[in-house]
């Protein structure tokens, strides 16, 4: 596991559960951070906000530039 996929699992998961969110890594490829965003983060008007805020975190305490891509996916219960 890299040190980016453990940080969006043990930093940002916890953080965005508080407000009913899911985050989950899917890849990073050229520096680009590829992110699913479920729960009340699939219906968020601005998860742009969001990945802006963790493009940022990742730079603070990672001393990485990676650009976030959201993928929205509905909450489990929908999928069927």
């Amino acid at each position: 596991m890299n040190k980016v996929q453990s940080y969006v699992e043990t930093v940002l998961q916890p953080k965005l559960q508080g407000d009913g969110g899911w985050v989950e890594f899917v890849s990073l490829e050229n520096g680009e951070l590829t992110l699913t965003f479920r729960g009340e983060c699939s219906k968020c008007l601005i998860l742009h906000r969001c990945t802006a805020w963790i493009e940022e975190q990742i730079k603070k305490d990672l001393k990485k530039n990676v650009k976030v891509t959201a993928i929205r996916k509905k909450p489990y219960f929908q999928d069927v």
